[in-house]
């Protein structure tokens, strides 16, 4: 009974194997004829027919893809209209249009044997391009007669770029030789030719040049008949020969020239400066400077050129004792990030009094891509004029000021300039205080409220206001107190004006009105 269990058993397992077996060989069919459909086309191999999805061909007929040069499916489109434009007139256009028209029918110009029909239908995105009599043309053999035909006009086009580029390009043997050159390059090798001589071979060589390839040479120039022209060489290995670009460098020649005579004008300025000058780049190091700066600064040019940053140059001013001191180094610090910042802004601007007597004018401006520029000034002897002004008119101040009688003195427009402590008295108010307000015409309303009616005030001020020679005079004028007062009027150099009031002595008034009355009743 085991036994016939075991033959039993061993049945189903072979069943079983056999089955599987089967399965994997059914698998495996279909898997292949599934690998064996790979076009769209089967049913139709000889036809001529293409599809693309926008200019990327999808798949394509044996006899179609025969039809085009090799290359990749991304650029069929173009390669198809290449291969079909002489045989479909406007092709392209008409291509082009083909998304809003749905479907069209081209037929071949006249004469093409075999007559040819394209037809195009758009849909869903896809196009579907098929050339009817397309057959005859993979019979007659004229497929790979299109296809080197097609290669050969790639080949004239690629040769044409190259004779026709405006830059000179050439290629040399292994031994130097010029061996092939364009047009550009052969124009100007005929007009180096001696008169009389006529271009041969091999050609002639322009640029002797021997350095390694790949490398972009010193500028060279050729001397033509027309003149000079500039230009940068580079040279490109291509098996044993090489070759040879000559790029026009003329404008580039021309705007480094005028930049290098800018930048020596402008040097030569610079070093005229009295002023000294020292512009820091971004990363705050010195990068110009004129010598006016080490003559100001007492630096040593050695250490300008070495280009010290900017607290390393004002710490070596610091140690000449040419900025002013600070109470303490952290001061000095703190003076020296104010300085940095107020001149980012464009705000710095300061008078420096040095321990050596002498007075520097700093000014900080920002310049472009964070750049700083420094102007150094010696305004030493401006500050000692303005020292010697300010004392002589302090002086003449006091000297007015020690005379008895009050003195006003006006500008040729009438404005005042000058007054004493008698005038402040005996006006009771001190015109200098607000001396732009101070006028002929002001003070003349203010002495009419202080003093009886008078034309008197308006002959002053005709007087301080008229042009030319004019003749001196005076006149007495009674105030609301009862003092009487002489008013001389005097011209001085320039065509200002002298008025000076002195008091002809008090006497006893009665029934004198206000300082807003219109006079006096009784004296």
């Amino acid at each position: 009974m085991t036994g016939e269990w075991s033959m039993a058993l061993g049945q189903v397992l072979t069943a079983l194997l056999v089955a599987m077996s089967a399965l994997a060989l059914l698998a495996a069919w279909q898997s292949r004829r599934a690998v064996l459909a790979p076009s769209i086309f089967d049913q139709s191999p000889s036809q001529v027919a293409f599809l693309f999805d926008g200019e990327r061909l999808v798949d394509a007929t044996p006899a179609a893809r025969a039809l085009l040069p090799d290359g990749e499916d991304s650029r069929a489109w173009s390669r198809l209209v290449a291969r079909f434009g002489a045989d479909f007139p406007n092709l392209s256009e008409r291509l082009a249009a083909l998304p809003r028209i749905g479907q069209l029918q081209i037929p071949s110009q006249p004469g093409t044997s075999p007559a040819l029909v394209m037809k195009a239908q758009h849909l869903s995105g896809l196009t579907r391009l098929t050339v009817d009599g397309g057959e005859a043309v993979m019979r007659s053999g004229q497929g790979d007669a299109a296809s080197a035909a097609a290669l050969q006009q790639e080949v004239m086009a690629q040769r044409a770029v190259l004779s026709r580029a405006p830059v000179l390009i050439w290629k040399e043997a292994a031994d130097g030789a010029v061996i092939w050159a364009n047009h550009a390059y052969l124009i100007r090798a005929v007009e180096l030719l001696p008169e009389g001589e006529d271009l041969s071979w091999p050609l002639p060589k322009m640029f002797d040049a021997s350095v390694p390839a790949s490398s972009r040479l010193p500028r060279l120039k050729l001397q033509m008949p027309s003149g000079t022209e500039w230009f940068d060489l580079v040279r490109m290995p291509q098996g044993d020969e090489m070759l040879c670009y000559a790029l026009a460098a003329d404008k580039a020649v021309q705007a480094e020239t005028a930049l290098r005579e800018f930048m020596q004008t402008l040097t030569k300025t610079f070093a005229d400066l009295p002023i000294g000058l020292a512009i820091f780049d971004r990363s705050r190091s010195l990068q110009m400077f004129n010598p006016a700066l080490a003559d100001l600064t007492t630096l040593a040019p050695e250490m300008l050129i070495g280009r010290p940053t900017l607290n390393a140059f004002l710490d070596a001013m610091r140690a000449k004792a040419m900025i002013p001191e600070p109470r303490d180094y952290r001061s000095w610090r703190k003076q020296l990030a104010r300085l940095e910042e107020e001149a980012t802004m464009g705000l710095f601007e300061e008078t420096w009094s040095l321990p050596g007597g002498q007075t520097y004018r700093v000014i900080g401006r920002p310049h472009p891509n964070g750049a700083l520029a420094f102007m150094f000034e010696d305004i030493s002897n401006e500050m000692s004029r303005t020292r010697r002004y300010r004392a002589d008119l302090e002086l003449g101040q006091s000297v007015i000021d020690a005379v008895e009688d009050a003195v006003a003195v006006f500008s040729p427009r009438g404005q005042l300039v000058m007054s004493n402590h008698a005038y402040a008295q005996l006006w009771q108010h001190d015109p200098q205080v607000l001396l732009s307000e101070a006028s002929i015409a002001t003070l003349c309303t203010w002495w009419r409220e202080h003093a009886a009616p008078t034309l008197l005030w308006d002959d002053a001020t005709d007087f301080v206001t008229s042009a030319g020679d004019r003749t001196p005079w005076e006149g007495e004028v009674r105030l609301l107190d009862g003092r009487l007062v002489l008013c001389r009027f005097r011209s001085l150099t320039g065509g200002a004006t002298l008025i000076t009031f002195r008091m002809q002595g008090s006497i006893a008034v009665a029934g004198l009105k206000d300082a807003g009355g219109a006079g006096l009743l009784s004296a």
